[in-house]
């Protein structure tokens, strides 16, 4: 992964189509939490791109469906409303799949010293939601989500910071590199200064992965792992 491969020692990962898919079960939370909360209907994937953050994700929701600027506690509002909303829409979506491999990929990087973490537009809560269904959470002991930063540079920092209290030392200069399958996974992961395995699990294709300077770019995780 990189030019000394003994250097590496954590791996983040970003969730929605990286490491799993919940079927729309996100989607349907935010329905529900604008319904209930504001009488709307609410099409989430109309307004958003792959890779947002959930407080992306609420802002645009208000200035474009509702109309208006939503305040900080109506965002806070929707934000919570979609918590309580989403262990059920995760746990009854008939399209939640874990991603090929990933569950193999994630066993042997623990078995060969790596620390894993995630780096994730989701907010803390609703990561370990999506996760839970697929008993993945037991692979991570640290991570930078949505409810650090509306920004994917700023919250990726965050997880590298954690990164290097649970580790003891720093995770810069190579140490550390990222897994996602947006544009914006890409860009985070350089803005914050690591390397980043584009994988087209998601909505883009490798190319456009290459296109975006992913370090790496892959269809899958099986797929030639650069670990």
């Amino acid at each position: 992964m990189a030019s000394d491969p003994d250097a590496v020692r954590a791996v983040l990962f970003d969730i929605d189509g990286t490491l799993l898919v919940t079927g729309g079960a996100g989607g349907v939370a935010w329905r529900r939490a604008f319904e209930e909360l504001h009488g709307v209907d609410v099409d989430v994937a109309e307004h958003t791109d792959a890779g947002m953050t959930d407080p992306e994700i609420a802002a645009i929701v208000f200035r474009e469906v509702i109309g208006r600027e939503g305040s900080q506690e109506e965002r806070s509002k929707a934000i919570g409303c979609y918590l309580k909303h989403l262990p059920a829409t995760v746990a009854e979506s008939g399209g939640y799949r874990v991603m090929p491999g990933i569950e193999e990929l994630l066993d042997r990087l623990i078995d060969d010293g790596l620390l894993l973490g995630l780096v994730t537009g989701n907010i803390e809560a609703a990561a370990h939601i999506k996760l839970a269904r697929a008993h993945l959470n037991r692979f991570f002991s640290f991570g930078g989500y949505g409810s650090d930063s509306a920004d994917r540079t700023e919250l990726t920092k965050a997880a590298l910071a954690r990164g290097a209290l649970v580790s003891g030392g720093t995770l810069a200069d190579g140490a550390c590199v990222a897994v996602g399958d947006t544009p914006r996974d890409v860009k985070a992961g350089h803005g914050a200064g690591i390397k980043v395995v584009g994988v087209a699990t998601g909505n883009y294709s490798v190319d456009e992965l290459e296109q975006a300077d992913a370090d790496w770019a892959i269809p899958q995780v099986t797929d030639g792992f650069p670990a």
